[in-house]
Order: C-alpha cells, then sequence, then structure tokens
C-alpha cells in the first residue's frame, strides 16, 4: 500500500513537473522572456496585474519585430532594453518601418492646425457676409425691385440645393407629412423676414439697416420673457438698454432715413424672432443643410405671389430694360446669380444653428460659416465674433459706398454696437455657467445612482450570506 501511495506521488509529482516543464520557444521570445522588465509605469511601462510588462510583449509595440528586440539584447550582453511609450513607439514609426495599418491613423491638417481651421471658418463668414451686402446693395441702385430679387436669393439656393441632391451631397433627407406642418410656420416667417430686409435694404443705407437690425437682441429677449415664458435675468433686459437709446439716436439723424426702410427692418426683426420660436416647436433630427433646403423650397413659393403682384407689371414694362440698358445682359444676369450664390452660402445653415444649438441662444439671422465657426469655439467666442460680424458690414458698406453720417448717427451706432456686445457677453456667460451645472448635476445623479446600486447589492449579498448560515 505503501510502495502504491508512493508510486501514485512519483507518477504525480511527474506530471506536475512535466506540466511546469516550458515549451520550446522561438529564440526571439525566448530572449524577450529573459530580459527583465525595467523602467516605472510614467517612463514608458504597462502595470498589469501588479506586473510591468513590455510594449513589445503585449504586441502593441508593433514597429519593433521581435527577431530586431532579440537582436539588440543579444548585441548589448543582456544589457537591460530601455521601455517606450506605447503610443510614442506607433507615433515614431512610419510605413518603411512595417508598422501595421490598423495602427493610429494620421492626423488631418483640421486636427494638426486647429486655430488656423478656425481662423479660416471667421475669415469666410466675414466675408460672404460683406461681399453680399454690398453686392446686393449695388443691383438696388440700378434695380430697385427687392421682392423680386428676393425671390431670386432663393431661386438660386433652390437650385444648388437641387442639384446637391441630384449628386448626393447630402442625400435627401425624406419629409413626411407632420415635419411638413412644423416646417411651413418656420419657412413662413423667413420668407417676411427676408423679403423686408431686402425691402429694407434698398431704401436705407446698409449701415442703418444693420443699425436697426442690431435690436433684434431685444425682441427675442421679449419673445423669450413673454411668449416662451422664460425668465430673463434683469442684467440681460440693462444691457439692451444702450441698443434702444443707440438705435433711436442713430435713426433720428440718419440723412437716409425714411419709414419704408425703418418700418420694413422692424419687422424683419420680428419674423426673425418668431422664426426661432416655430424652430424650436419643430425641432428634429433631420441634418440642418436638408431642413434648410426644404424651408428654402417653401418660402420660395411664399415669396412668389407678392412678387408678382408688387413689382410683375413694372417689371415687364421697363424694369428689365432700364436694369440691362445701364449695366448690359450679362453684368445683369451674373449679379442676380452671384448675389443669390453668397447669400445662400452665408445663410444655408441659418436654420441649422437652431437645430444644432439652440441650446445655446436663439436662431438668429446668421451664415451658413457661422454654424461651423459655433461647433469649433466657446459661445462667448462666437457671441463676440457675431458682433464684431455687424461692425464689419457696417463699416465696409460706409466706405464704398461713401455714405455720409453725422456725428450723432455715428455715436449712436457704436452705443448700439456696444450693448450688443454687453447683451452677447453676458448672455454668453450664463449659458455656459448653466451647461456647466447641468454637466455637474448629471454626475451627481450618476454617481447617486451608482451608490444606490451598490448599496443594493450589499444588502441582497447580506442575505444571501445569511440564508447559507441558516
Amino acid at each position: 500500500m505503501a510502495a502504491t501511495a508512493a508510486g501514485i506521488s512519483g507518477s504525480g509529482m511527474t506530471s506536475l513537473l512535466r506540466l511546469r516543464r516550458p515549451a520550446a520557444r522561438d529564440p526571439a521570445m525566448a530572449a524577450l522572456a529573459a530580459a527583465r522588465p525595467a523602467g516605472s509605469v510614467a517612463d514608458g511601462g504597462n502595470l498589469i496585474w501588479g506586473r510591468q510588462l513590455r510594449a513589445a510583449l503585449l504586441h502593441l509595440d508593433r514597429a519593433t519585430p521581435p527577431a530586431r528586440i532579440a537582436a539588440a539584447a543579444a548585441a548589448g550582453g543582456g544589457q537591460k532594453a530601455p521601455l517606450r511609450p506605447v503610443v510614442t513607439a506607433a507615433a515614431s514609426s512610419s510605413p518603411a518601418e512595417g508598422n501595421d495599418p490598423v495602427g493610429e491613423p494620421q492626423l488631418s491638417f483640421a486636427a494638426k492646425y486647429p486655430a488656423l481651421v478656425t481662423g479660416f471658418f471667421f475669415f469666410m463668414w466675414y466675408f460672404l457676409n460683406v461681399i453680399f451686402n454690398i453686392l446686393n446693395k449695388k443691383i438696388y441702385n440700378y434695380f430697385p425691385y427687392p421682392y423680386f430679387v428676393s425671390v431670386i436669393h432663393l431661386f438660386v439656393g433652390v437650385v444648388y440645393c437641387l442639384i446637391s441632391w441630384a449628386v448626393g451631397l447630402p442625400k435627401r433627407a425624406p419629409i413626411d407629412s407632420n415635419l411638413l406642418k412644423l416646417l411651413i410656420p418656420v419657412a413662413a416667417c423667413h420668407a417676411l423676414g427676408h423679403v423686408t430686409s431686402n425691402v429694407s435694404f434698398a431704401a436705407v443705407a446698409v449701415s442703418f439697416t444693420h443699425t436697426i437690425k442690431a435690436l433684434e437682441p431685444f425682441f427675442n429677449a421679449a419673445a423669450s420673457q413673454f411668449i416662451l415664458g422664460q425668465q430673463i435675468p434683469l442684467t440681460l433686459w440693462l444691457s439692451l438698454a444702450p441698443v434702444v437709446i443707440g438705435v433711436s439716436m442713430a435713426s433720428l439723424t440718419e440723412l437716409s432715413f425714411n419709414w419704408t426702410g425703418f418700418i420694413s427692418a422692424m419687422i424683419s426683426n420680428i419674423s426673425f424672432t418668431y422664426r426661432s420660436i416655430y424652430s424650436k416647436k419643430a425641432m428634429t433630427d433631420m441634418d440642418s443643410t436638408n431642413v434648410y433646403a426644404y424651408i428654402s423650397i417653401i418660402a420660395l413659393f411664399v415669396c412668389i405671389p407678392p412678387a408678382i403682384l408688387l413689382e410683375g407689371p413694372q417689371l415687364l414694362q421697363h424694369g428689365f430694360k432700364d436694369a440691362i440698358g445701364k449695366v448690359g445682359t450679362t453684368k445683369f444676369v451674373s449679379d442676380l446669380f452671384w448675389v443669390g450664390m453668397f447669400y445662400h452660402l452665408y445663410n444655408q445653415r441659418v436654420i441649422g444653428v437652431g437645430w444644432v444649438a439652440h441650446s445655446r441662444s436663439l436662431m438668429q439671422d446668421d451664415q451658413q460659416l457661422a454654424t461651423n465657426t459655433l461647433e469649433r469655439v466657446a459661445p462667448l467666442t462666437h457671441a463676440v465674433g457675431n458682433v464684431l460680424k455687424r461692425v464689419f458690414v457696417i463699416g465696409f458698406s460706409i466706405v464704398i459706398f461713401g455714405n455720409k453720417i453725422s456725428t450723432q448717427t455715428g455715436i449712436g451706432t457704436c452705443i448700439a454696437i456696444a450693448g450688443v456686445a454687453i447683451y452677447s457677453y453676458i448672455k454668453a456667460k450664463m449659458e455656459e455657467e448653466k451647461r456647466v451645472n447641468s454637466f455637474g448635476l448629471g454626475r451627481l445623479h450618476g454617481l447617486q445612482g451608482l451608490a444606490q446600486h451598490l448599496c443594493q447589492l450589499k444588502k441582497r449579498k447580506n442575505i444571501d450570506v445569511r440564508q447559507a448560515d441558516t
């Protein structure tokens, strides 16, 4: 019996020794195993279950094959090879060294130079805005038909959208009757605001129209307070006082003032404010490009009837003939085409601003590039950029068209712009704080939920232990 036990014990020990005997290894991997890990985690080591492993052993350092590491270890006489961080090794590798294509992709130009890309968006935002306003006013100097020009703006944009859909850039998103009902009020307000803005541009100086349109934050705040029921802080209302005072001062002594231009600009402010309200009610998951395309199509059908009724007879009698006689057919057609293109390019994603970033502010009469800029910078930076954009438009229009302004008009315009800047600064700071607080509250709720879940698990475990004891 003892002999049998000894035999069993001997065979068991032999089996254990056989199990622990290492299998044949590749010489390269044997060299890797012989080299002991050195260095700290901060120096590039990998801490796994209390042990520090080399990147090559984890097959993460693909830039250095095991054969090369073994050769280096043999040449160094068994010296410890320094550890390299995995990210650094992957970044320093190149295709010539046999880098695996599954590794980290090369950084794009936008990722390498984000400041340059953001600066480009700001430049294009200002450039397209200024060019549109200048070219638009030049057309009105020899072709004073704002209803027809408004139709041309939308028509060129609709053709652009149809061509983009035809080539699949972007792919057309389907629309149902429910979404169509939600977009019709948005498009109607967009059409009314667009037409009345052009009536004001044709009637008075561009600088004066933009000074009146500086009142848009006032109408937005009023709509938020009295229509949407949102409480507007007193500081925001006080920041709007300089805007109202400045616009009043500029209007009293504006040399190009007339009631048609003033009232049209005020109606435009109100229309775009209501467009903001309806946009909030009609928020959808559809991308902003498709949303604006559908809104442009609806707005075009809204603008055609008043253009035919109010300006159709005059255009047929002498409107087209006078314009062609002044500048020629080629320039007349090209001016209408390019002003429509500039309008569409700088205004394409104005509705998208409301869908993409409605939590930051009510949608305003902004530009296509404004959306890209808005997504790349903080709300405060974008608010300051929006104010400077209006300053650029007013300044360039005065210089190019040689508009004479009185001292009081200039002072009033500066006060109004300063008020808009203060309002934008305060509003952006409030929205940033609100977003940070909501994020922190969400994390707190998440931690509370996790703590409750852990307590429940602990209680269940205690109950199971008691049941097992009994």
